[in-house]
């Protein structure tokens, strides 16, 4: 069994997947507009350019998003975080960095009892984010 994230965006998902492409140094793995949909199915012309899937993968994770079907208001964003960790702090620093720029922090990076080097945020594109170091695993 696998276990991916599926974001649904308000006309934004092009740019935010752009964005995590440059940010994670990774590349979709396929992107489908709304206009790609077999002929005869109903695209709004106003929607044709809009991201029906796409696909990224992260780390052990694929992220998937889209942008909210025409014709129905979209989902919000909210109630979970993107968790993303990894032992290299000068990696973990660059993450927080470039997930934050132009969005918001809710905890800046900082040692904590649980982890070496621990930040919240919410990125441009309105997903929260947790960037870590792990830290001493129970035995």
């Amino acid at each position: 069994m696998n276990t991916n994230l599926h974001l649904v965006f308000p006309g934004t998902c092009n740019e935010a997947f752009a964005f995590y492409e440059k940010t994670f140094g990774t590349k979709r793995l396929l992107t489908m507009k709304f206009g790609d949909a077999p002929a005869g199915t109903p695209v709004p012309e106003d929607a044709k350019d809009l991201i029906m899937h796409t696909a990224l993968p992260v780390g052990s994770v694929t992220l998937m998003g889209c942008d909210g079907p025409p014709g129905r208001p979209g989902t919000p964003l909210g109630g979970f975080q993107i968790s993303v960790d990894s032992t290299d702090q000068t990696e973990v620093k660059r993450l927080f960095t470039e997930l934050s720029k132009d969005g918001s922090v809710q905890m800046p990076l900082t040692p904590t009892f649980w982890s070496p080097l621990f930040g919240m945020l919410t990125d441009r594109f309105g997903v929260g984010g947790m960037v870590s170091v792990p830290g001493p695993q129970p035995s």
